[in-house]
């Protein structure tokens, strides 16, 4: 007798062994039709899988979980795979996996796929769905497997099994004509997916290295009502409204170049503009708080970041290093070992803590190039930075400081959907992790107390923590796409030993203080993506690059009192500009409009003899004749407030 229990604490029992699809049915016919897998004592399992044994079981369908949507998105990126080789037979297939919201297949094709030819592997993927083709599983002896793919000519393949470890179960999945190296899971037929479409290609090197060939990636969604694919379809074309990359060309925002580098955003007298507004936004909050500002250079000798522990933990993700004269350097990827100098400069006394350094520091980081996305994934960007060392007495009320001006700056610029982790220590793999038990366990119970005195709820993600120590993530949920990480704050009371800082106590004894990492905007530039996407561009008044534009009716006969208008402006620090072209009031209306330009000041005979202006407002559209000098007053208030 075997004993399955279900998701909901319950036991049932059976007397033979049965798949997890002949399970599902004796527990309901109507739960074994929308079955995708199932989780079985927490790992995730083909509906195919024997129940031989005592077992937990949760049987996923496409609605309830994140596995069970990946498992029907997986059956569907083989559905495209078989619509290619049908199609375009001399491609060469290598993965095809499920992602968090989709799936994509990595083709080698003889020439890339283009837009007509993917709405034909579409129609051939719709034709294997109404085919409803039983997908089997089975298994080969490596020796067996190989050939087989060498049979069917699937180089990428062979290299696959080859490198599969001695021992390793190699499966494969067959539907029709079509057979798949995979450890799957599948639903059990073609017919099963309902509602399909392909969305878009890019490229992608075998593998993930530069070194290798570069593939044709293509991506997929697929649904089980039509209903919920046009949905989504439809919020994707909101997400290209909201992308910052389209809108930071149309407002002359940043450019990218290949002749510069991949990654490397070179931001336009607008983004500049934008810049420069956030970062003195940001270091007027720090000045408040006691936040003493400083430069360091973008690069180190890599003793630097040997004596931080960065080079063990981080090489990888550095730019190579330089030789010079003799020494090596490298372009640093962040700036803690160039703080941790700045306080080893003088001796500290405990009065002297908590001392605040900040910086908006220019860092790189090598991110291979399917990652790059316009200036919120970089190779270069600029950290909103600073580093608070304080005596273990002040942790507590300096991370309650962090936590209060986080949350400050999200009220004041409106950012609202947002959620606290706890990144902790995986105490199952501390390989990574700085040595010393004593210190993660009280830095750990450090943040947990100050963050429950505060009531932030939050969420704890073991295996998230720096190497050093642990943090607060903020995740913020962008209008569009998945949330990611925006503020943190790092506990560390490892780089302060590794440098050999101290303070002077009050007892005159020499003691290490503790550190705190500290990023509010996380990067500038990954903020101005942000900010530009939740706003659709349309940033507020004190933020824009231009926010007034003044319109004459006619150039020749209103020219000369715009501008007057235009300097009188920006003696009072408003960010204006004359539209003085020979074009109709209407086109020029039109245009500050997809310039998203917050007031327009349309003037003509009635108001150079009244000394006002005409306002029109990007939220609130005509607001009539208003006097110059009111103006003036109403619009300083709003950029101030």
């Amino acid at each position: 007798m075997i004993k399955v229990t279900l998701k909901d604490g319950s036991v049932k029992k059976i007397e033979n062994a049965m798949s997890v699809i002949d399970f599902a049915k004796s527990l309901s016919e109507g739960l074994a039709r929308v079955a995708t897998c199932a989780e079985i004592d927490s790992e995730v399992k083909d509906l195919r899988y024997m129940i031989e044994k005592d077992c937990s079981i949760n049987i996923l369908t496409f609605d309830s979980d994140l596995n069970g949507k990946k498992a029907y998105w997986h059956t569907t990126s083989h559905i495209m795979a078989q619509a290619v080789k049908r199609l375009f037979p001399n491609t060469k297939l290598t993965i095809g996996p499920s992602i968090d919201e989709g799936f994509y297949y990595d083709f080698d094709p003889e020439n890339n796929f283009t837009e007509e030819d993917k709405a034909k592997i579409e129609e051939e993927m719709k034709k294997i769905i109404k085919e409803d083709l039983p997908i089997e599983r089975f298994e080969l002896p490596r020796e067996e497997a190989i050939k087989l793919m060498e049979e069917k000519g699937e180089p990428y393949k062979v290299e696959l099994i080859n490198d599969l470890p001695e021992g390793e179960t190699i499966s494969f999945y067959k539907q029709g004509e079509f057979t798949d190296l995979c450890a799957g899971p599948h639903l059990l037929s073609t017919g099963k997916v309902k509602a399909i479409k392909i969305l878009s290609s890019s490229s992608a090197y075998w593998r993930g290295d530069a070194k290798n060939k570069a593939l044709q990636r293509v991506y997929g969604i697929s649904f089980t009502k039509n209903a919920d694919l046009e949905e989504y379809v439809t919020k994707l074309e909101e997400a290209k409204e909201r992308d910052h990359r389209k809108i930071g060309k149309e407002l002359g925002i940043f450019m990218t170049s290949d002749l510069t580098g991949k990654g490397l955003p070179l931001y336009l007298p607008n983004g500049y503009i934008i810049w420069e507004e956030l970062e003195n936004y940001i270091k007027g909050k720090e000045k408040k708080r006691g936040y003493k500002h400083v430069l360091t250079p973008p690069m180190g000798n890599v003793e630097l970041y040997k004596t931080s522990g960065h080079w063990a933990h981080y090489k990888d993700g550095m730019f190579p290093k330089m030789e010079v004269e003799g020494e090596e350097f490298v372009l640093r990827p962040m700036n803690c070992p160039h703080h941790m100098m700045i306080y080893a400069n003088e001796i500290h006394s405990y009065r002297d803590l908590p001392i605040r350094i900040a910086e908006i520091a220019r860092d790189s980081r090598f991110e291979a190039s399917g990652t790059l996305k316009g200036i919120e994934r970089v190779r270069t960007f600029c950290q909103n930075d600073s580093h608070i060392f304080v005596t273990p007495e002040q942790i507590e009320s300096e991370f309650k400081n962090v936590v209060d001006l986080i949350l400050e700056v999200y009220q004041e610029l409106n950012i609202k959907d947002y959620r606290f982790e706890l990144s902790l220590r995986d105490p199952a793999n501390t390989e990574k992790y700085y040595p010393d038990d004593e210190m993660w366990n009280h830095a750990e119970d450090t943040l947990r107390h100050v963050l429950n005195d505060i009531g932030i709820e939050y969420v704890e993600k073991k295996g998230e923590a720096a190497f050093y120590g642990p943090k607060l993530d903020v995740q913020v949920k962008p209008a569009v796409g998945n949330e990611y990480t925006l503020s943190t704050c790092q506990l560390d009371f490892c780089l302060p030993m590794r440098f050999d800082l101290g303070y002077i106590d009050k007892d005159g004894q020499k003691k290490t203080p503790v550190v705190l990492h500290r990023a509010v905007f996380g990067s500038i530039d990954r903020f101005m993506a942000f900010y530009l996407e939740e706003t659709k561009g349309a940033l507020p008044t004190w933020l824009s690059p231009v926010q007034v534009k003044v319109l004459p009716i006619s150039t020749e006969k209103h020219g000369d009192y715009g501008q007057k208008l235009v300097e009188e402006l920006r003696n009072e620090g408003v960010r204006a500009e004359l539209d003085d072209r020979n074009e109709k009031i209407g086109y020029k209306i039109r245009e500050a409009q997809v310039h998203k330009v917050p007031y327009m000041l349309v003037v003509g005979d009635k108001e150079i003899e009244a000394n006002a202006v005409g306002v029109r407002s990007r939220g609130e559209g005509d607001l009539g004749a208003m006097d110059f000098e009111e103006f003036k007053k109403k619009i300083k208030e709003e950029i101030k407030r």
